[in-house]
């Protein structure tokens, strides 16, 4: 049986290491992507130690808002994860050299003011070894830059590396706290993906949110979700489109992560992934580990 290869960009992340995790699982090749490298395991995990399925994975450390320093590992990919993003953004060298204050930077996020367009509408080249980043927003983190364009830009390289399978990590919805741009990138991101590469088999998973009992603040943040998740039934989801991702119910980290390599593996699962599917996904996968 021929190995698939997997590149997970973001892969030290909460999400990604379990996603590389559970791909080990299946005998599959994996790297991982960010711009640390390897984790520092407790702040994913409930030890400060690796896991014994680490040691197998290629922890690579690149820039994501520098397609040329990643594009050389995706070759003779099967399958590209993007797992990163934004819940909130800040010119955070501005705010830490004291030129602009959190509130500000909030007040920005909030704003309905025009953004720039997604790196293909802007011209960026392929490849480059610039930052996508337009000039306008070069020294922040939005979520323009991190949500929509570094996936629309790895989704573009991957296709290029004839990967067949591109998963992206969306979301369920936004939430009453965040600004509207940050569901609206996530879905931007979705359709250019779709509408632009259309040879390679496009996965967007729309999880809801995620915890562990190795993050004790994700579990108390879950109840709250759920609590939301909970009213929202009750209610047939009168407040679902104002409550956004708050009122789904939240899922735990694994369960998403092994969904997703199920997902990857199977050639008929493709577009938007909402959160019974991936249950569904999940379930499945545990069944034929199960055998």
């Amino acid at each position: 049986m021929e190995v698939k290869r997997l590149i997970v960009c973001g892969g030290n992340g909460f999400l990604g290491s379990r996603i590389c995790k559970y791909a080990m699982a299946r005998g599959w090749d994996v790297t991982s992507i960010s711009r640390s490298g390897e984790p520092k395991w407790n702040t994913v995990t409930s030890s400060a130690s690796p896991p014994a399925w680490a040691h197998k994975v290629t922890w690579e450390r690149a820039d994501m808002l520098r397609p040329a320093t990643y594009a050389p590992l995706l070759k003779g990919a099967d399958f590209v994860v993007h797992t990163m993003g934004i819940l909130l953004e800040a010119d955070y060298k501005g705010v830490l050299q004291g030129r602009e204050s959190p509130v500000a930077g909030l007040r920005r996020a909030f704003s309905a003011a025009p953004q720039p367009g997604n790196p293909l509408e802007r011209g960026v080249e392929a490849g480059t070894d610039a930052d996508i980043r337009p000039p306008e927003t070069r020294e922040q983190l939005t979520y323009e830059n991190m949500n929509r364009d570094s996936a629309i830009m790895l989704a573009r390289q991957a296709a290029a590396e004839r990967a067949h399978a591109f998963l992206y990590v969306s979301a369920a919805g936004g939430a009453p706290v965040l600004p509207a741009r940050y569901i609206e990138t996530k879905r931007a991101a979705e359709s250019t993906i779709a509408s632009e590469f259309p040879s390679m088999r496009g996965v967007f998973f729309r999880p809801p949110f995620l915890y562990d009992s190795s993050r004790p603040v994700t579990v108390g943040m879950a109840a709250l979700t759920a609590g939301g998740a909970a009213f929202n039934g009750i209610t047939r989801g009168v407040l679902g489109g104002f409550m956004g991702a708050a009122g789904t119910k939240p899922l735990k980290v694994d369960v998403v992560a092994e969904a997703a390599v199920e997902a990857l593996g199977d050639p008929d699962v493709k577009g938007p992934v909402e959160v019974p599917e991936i249950e569904e996904l999940a379930n499945r996968a545990w069944r034929k580990n199960m055998l």
